[in-house]
Formats: C-alpha cells, structure tokens, sequence
C-alpha cells in the first residue's frame, strides 16, 4: 500500500519532472530522501500499478508538427494482435492500441497516431501502415487533430484536505 511519502512523492511528481539534468535528485532533495529511495518508490509504484507509466508528453505543435493524425484501421481480427504491435513499433507512430468496433457507424479496431509537418507527411507515413498492414486491412481514415487537449492524468490534492 502506498504510504505519505508516496503520496508526496507523487505530489511532487504529478506535474511532470523537474526539467534539470538530474530530476529525481532534485525532487529527493525536495522531499529530504534519497535519490535512489525516489526511483525505488516510483518503480514500486509503478509494479503495482498506482503509476500507470512515466514518459514524455511533447507538445507536437511546438515541434513543428502541424498534422497531428490519429489513422484508424479496419483490421482483421485474426491479424491485429499480430499486427498492432508492428505498427506501434514504427518509428513515427507515437501511440497505437486496439479498441472494440461500434458498427455499423464505426468499423475501425486499431488505432495510429503520427504525426506529420504538413498533411502530406502524415498521409505518407499512414501510406506506410497500410503497406505493413497489407490485405489484412478492409479500410482506413485519418481523423486529424484540430486544437491540443489536455495532456494530464488524474491529479492528488495536497495531503490531509480530504481531496
């Protein structure tokens, strides 16, 4: 069970990373504990599933990135298992997971996001997809961002005020 200094640490954590060359120092330094107690608490945290990940979360506008594209796939359910892992792998695919369909409306079972300088650059990455996916492939769109949405998780109150 997580104890106060784990949630303090995530306390401290929640907003991201300190951007310093060596965060968790900094954040060990904060909480008067050290360094290697922070990465300890955090895997454990993570191994036991109250932290789902810790990673970047870029700001694709701000690096250039204008067509923010989420490809959507109608992939055959004998294949996707197999082949969701291939597409997320790519090296312009910054997410991809498999969600039920909702047909007849919504027939797509995978799901890409990449992420594009212009429109052609996406539609070309998504063109690669497609020459991964093959035959198994019955159909697929892209669905391109028109404004940033929060990029958080759920967020603690501060400690004792019943949050």
């Amino acid at each position: 069970m997580p104890d106060s200094l784990d949630r303090a640490l995530v306390e401290a954590t929640q907003a991201g990373l300190p951007l310093t060359p060596r965060p968790y120092e900094d954040i060990a330094r904060r909480l008067g504990i050290p360094e290697d107690e922070v990465r300890a608490r955090l895997g454990a945290l993570l191994d036991g599933g109250a932290l789902r990940r810790i990673g970047v979360v870029p700001n694709h506008y701000r690096l250039g990135y204008r067509a923010n594209g989420m490809t959507v796939w109608n992939i055959d359910d004998a294949e996707v298992d197999i082949l969701g892992p291939r597409v997320g792998a790519l090296p312009f695919v910054s997410h991809c997971y498999r969600r039920p369909r909702r047909r007849p409306q919504w027939p797509y079972n995978l799901f890409a996001m990449v992420h594009g300088r212009d429109r052609a650059e996406a539609e070309a990455y998504a063109e690669e997809i497609a020459g991964l996916v093959g035959a198994a492939c019955r159909g697929r769109d892209i669905l391109y961002s028109t404004r940033i949405l929060k990029k958080t998780g759920l967020r603690l109150g501060a400690a004792g005020r019943g949050d």
